[in-house]
């Protein structure tokens, strides 16, 4: 198994609670395919005591049977970790009387660490599982200072909605809750050092705009092949190492997996987002608690943002993040066999809009790394977008990136992705001041705005570069 890569704090933190010396229920959770079991597998190596995984729900069409294959799937576990003397359980509550009495029969006074995967998919239809956990939980782990549980799941909402904000039985019994997130621009680096694969920060960045820093999706590549190879062979031609990808990531983690494909869908058809009203018209989801239960799910498991437009504080919007998804729609479905698809588009104006869009996103996601860039890491702030409407009279705009700073300075940040220096011209040069100018009129007058270029190489210097207040280039976000 690979060394792992960054998750320094994460790492630190497991272990700490490893150590401690009272009884320790501990939720990681996160994307899919983002890291969370070889999180822990490295984290606790030869220390796991009990380990056992879920079964997929993605190819049980029977839902009549998922009780019964989650049940013999779990008694196996404990059969291969050890235990004798009982038959293959009929209910939750029996299977866990079970796992009591294996671990009591392995413990030896150390720490025991008990560590169950994919969680929620266990927790089937009118199974009766969760009163069965809490009753192994509340009623045997919290008595027991040398037990850790913990446990996994790519079903954000289920590990929040039964674990972290539980108003049942497991009411305040988390310990500590982890949430890993996907590779930063960095750990992609280190990563691709770590596997000897060779590539530039320009297509790292690249990378990280089509496989979204999933640990998983850059398992993939190869050395010696380039990003646009690698990408190729990866997700099209005849047989992509991610085939079906973009469906099996609903059907495993969501309970209505085609409402959660049409809202994907819409979403990403427009950078800024939709109202919910606006989503709920367009893919016929009907608004109310099965809307907003659904959406709230998609938040959670980190697929799209809920946020508020800048001077439009009253209408929330949400917009799509996942940039494997953006991708996989825009590009992936409509071309899936076309064995040389990136190879061939790379340079092409076919790509130019996705990576505008694209780039765009990595720089929201790596927000912490411009505000250190700028050196207001420690100045409170705000981040937001902002679109304006044009008329017959006034000119429509568009800012990608709003950082309202608590120093009276709002950074009007403009994200450009090119392969070298980027060159303002005299008409955008005019655009840009007009934008600053129509941002000018909502602030107060103590306030000032600071154009701010995020580009790759910097900004050609030339007749329209003095525009431009402040600069952040693509090494900046590598820090």
């Amino acid at each position: 198994m690979s060394a792992i890569i960054g998750r320094k704090q994460e790492m630190e933190e497991l272990e700490r609670l490893y150590r401690s010396d009272r009884p320790e229920f501990v939720a990681v959770y996160g994307r899919r395919r983002v890291g969370k079991t070889f999180l822990i597998k490295q984290a606790f190596k030869d220390r796991i005591t009990f380990q056992h995984t879920g079964v997929s729900p993605v190819d049980q069409d029977d839902e009549k049977s998922r009780m019964k294959t989650q049940l013999e799937s779990f008694y196996y576990s404990m059969l291969n970790h050890g235990l004798e003397g009982f038959k293959m359980p009929k209910s939750w509550m029996e299977a866990f009387y079970q796992l009591e009495q294996l671990l009591a029969g392995l413990d030896d006074g150390k720490r025991q660490v008990v560590f169950i995967d994919e969680m929620p998919w266990m927790d089937t239809p009118r199974s009766g599982f969760l009163p069965a956990f809490e009753n192994f939980w509340n009623g045997w782990c919290s008595g027991r200072d040398n037990m850790m549980l913990i446990v996994c799941g790519s079903a954000t909402s289920w590990i929040l909605g039964n674990l972290s904000r539980s108003r049942g039985g497991l009411y305040g019994r988390l310990t500590d809750e982890i949430k890993l997130m996907p590779f930063t621009l960095k750990e992609c680096e280190e990563y691709f050092e770590g596997e000897g694969v060779e590539l530039s920060r320009y297509d790292i960045v690249q990378s990280h705009m089509v496989f979204g820093g999933i640990p998983y999706y850059l398992s993939f590549f190869r050395k010696g092949e380039s990003f646009e190879k690698n990408t190729d062979r990866i997700l099209f031609g005849r047989n992509p190492r991610l085939k079906d990808e973009f469906n099996r990531l609903f059907n495993a983690i969501f309970g209505n997996p085609e409402d959660c494909k049409k809202i994907i869908r819409l979403l990403a058809t427009r950078h800024n987002g939709f109202t919910r009203e606006e989503i709920a018209k367009s893919t016929g989801v009907p608004l109310g608690g099965g809307l907003s239960d659904t959406l709230a799910a998609l938040a959670e498991s980190d697929f799209i943002l809920r946020y508020m437009p800048y001077r439009q504080s009253k209408v929330e919007h949400y917009k799509l993040i996942d940039n494997f998804c953006l991708f996989w729609l825009k590009y992936v479905e409509p071309n899936l066999t076309d064995v040389d698809f990136m190879t061939d588009n790379i340079t092409s104006d076919v790509m130019r809009s996705w990576k505008g869009v694209a780039f765009e996103e990595v720089c929201w996601q790596h927000s912490t790394q411009i505000k250190r860039a700028l050196e207001i890491g420690g100045v409170k702030s705000s981040l937001s977008a902002w679109s304006v409407k044009g008329d017959e009279e006034n000119e429509g705009a568009q800012i990608d990136l709003l950082i309202n700073r608590a120093d009276n300075v709002v950074n009007l940040c403009e994200m450009k992705f090119s392969g070298g220096e980027y060159v303002i011209s005299k008409d955008e040069e005019s655009k840009l001041r007009n934008r600053i100018e129509m941002l000018k009129k909502t602030l107060s007058p103590k306030q000032t705005v600071h154009l701010t270029m995020i580009t790759t190489y910097g900004v050609a210097y030339g007749k329209h570069s003095g525009i431009v207040q402040k600069q952040v280039v693509m090494d900046d976000l590598f820090e």
